[in-house]
């Protein structure tokens, strides 16, 4: 049965890295062949099953984590990350820096995908630990709670678009109702989870090579007015882009040059480029000085992306190896609301293959046929499919090693905290979207 597969697979990968302390990598690409030969892969085509799937998804990771982490680290390295992050306490007062975190990744986050928001604001997160004293996970994780909520929640992202594209739903009125779920929702597991006693126990140290450890006096930082324009300068030019996208249509050269300055990887590298140019003088007197701060961002973030690229070989072995398929066999006969099929079947896909796109895009196929007919709001069916798509992160999902490498946590530490908060995020999500259809029934009497 390929859930069992998928269950023993885990299984044994969490042996592998918490009894026998093997590596990350080297453990999921282990597991990736054995699985690859249950399921009957041919032995022949199994290392371009690997390779493809590390391909994938280095290609849509490197550029943007390992340009965002050089960001983070000329920024550290220059005091700006210090400026950002004194100015938010001010702000807000070190009692308040969770609701900081929260209300900046919810911002940020509404358009920037999970990967890049995180290498931008994870800087401002390590420099404020570092202020107050603060735990890591006190500060970090409700910036990745908010950015998680917004990622899988909501358009522009991915997921949910494409959902919108199979439902022919309005991508505008599918982020409005979405707003009303994801927003408290995210709120509430942001700043509940850190105070929770098997969360509150870890204390994780900063990676090491991630921030700069100087600490700087006032005179030293760089003016607010910089440093700010500097953090935000990608999210203006991916927001840019993605609203350029969702208003306008056609095939212009002025459409092509937005959508291209927009990507992430583009708008990363001219951020560098800027930071470099801003701050590089506050770094050293030559280039050198500010390439070892890039290097060393490089050299940090190696094993993240090695990690992460095996957690992909892992994913695709899955796909492969005909599991989403037969999970879209098996419920296709069940007879339950469309809005609790179409999640449940993107949390089984979730659970089994660790793709949040492959979940919604296949949960999608599943609950369409539903959809005709049965009164259901197809924007609620997008956000119930969404909603479905964040439940269960582990070890076969590459934001798992995202999330792991960056607070320094053991797997099962990780399991502990991101597993449970994902899941928990879904339930309240499907909560919030049947009340969201409830009360557009109510309005529509």
């Amino acid at each position: 049965m390929p859930l069992l597969v998928v269950g023993i697979s885990v299984l044994v990968l969490l042996l592998l890295m918490t009894r026998l302390r093997l590596n990350g990598f080297a453990a999921l690409l282990l597991v990736a062949v054995g699985v690859a030969l249950v399921q009957g892969i041919p032995v022949a085509t199994v290392p371009d099953v690997l390779s493809e799937g590390i391909g994938d998804q280095i290609g849509d990771t490197m550029l943007t984590i390992g340009l965002g982490a050089m960001v983070g680290r000329v920024m550290g390295d220059a005091g700006a990350a210090q400026r950002i992050a004194g100015k938010l306490l001010d702000a807000f007062g070190p009692r308040w820096v969770q609701v900081a975190m929260v209300v900046t990744s919810m911002l940020i986050g509404v358009t920037m995908f999970y990967e890049v928001a995180f290498v931008i604001i994870v800087p401002i997160a390590f420099t404020l630990v570092r202020v107050t004293g603060a735990k890591l996970l006190w500060v970090g994780l409700p910036m990745s709670i908010a950015l998680s909520t917004m990622h899988s929640f909501l358009p522009p992202h991915p997921g949910p678009t494409a959902v919108a594209a199979t439902f022919h739903a309005s991508v505008g009125l599918t982020l409005f109702y979405g707003l009303f779920v994801a927003v408290p929702a995210g709120a509430l597991i942001a700043l509940t989870w850190p105070r929770l006693p098997f969360v509150a126990r870890l204390t994780p140290a900063i990676p090491k090579g991630l921030v700069s450890d100087r600490e700087f006096t006032d005179e030293e930082l760089p003016g607010l007015g910089w440093s700010l324009f500097v953090a935000l300068f990608p999210v203006v030019l991916i927001v840019a882009a993605a609203v350029t996208d969702m208003a306008a249509s056609g095939d212009s050269p002025f459409l092509h040059v937005v959508a291209f300055v927009g990507s992430a990887p583009i708008a990363l590298l001219l951020t560098l480029c800027l930071a470099v140019w801003v701050f590089g003088p506050r770094i050293g007197r030559s280039l050198s000085d500010v390439g070892a701060s890039c290097g060393s961002a490089a050299q940090a973030m190696a094993m993240i992306l090695l990690v992460i690229g095996a957690g992909g070989a892992f994913k695709n072995v899955l796909v492969e190896g005909g599991i989403s398929d037969y999970i879209k066999d098996v419920t296709d006969g069940w007879s339950i609301s469309p809005i609790v099929l179409a999640w449940l079947v993107a949390v089984i896909l979730r659970i089994a293959l660790g793709s949040a796109t492959v979940a919604v895009v296949t949960a999608s196929g599943v609950a369409l046929p539903l959809l005709a007919g049965s009164g259901v709001h197809p924007e609620i069916m997008v956000l119930a499919v969404a909603c479905g798509s964040i439940a269960f992160s582990h070890v076969n999902d590459p934001g798992f090693w995202l999330f792991k490498e960056y607070f320094n946590l053991s797997v099962i530490e990780a399991i502990k905290v991101r597993t449970s908060y994902t899941t928990t995020l879904a339930v309240l999500g499907l909560g919030g979207v049947l009340a969201v259809e409830w009360v557009l029934d109510v309005l529509s009497l």
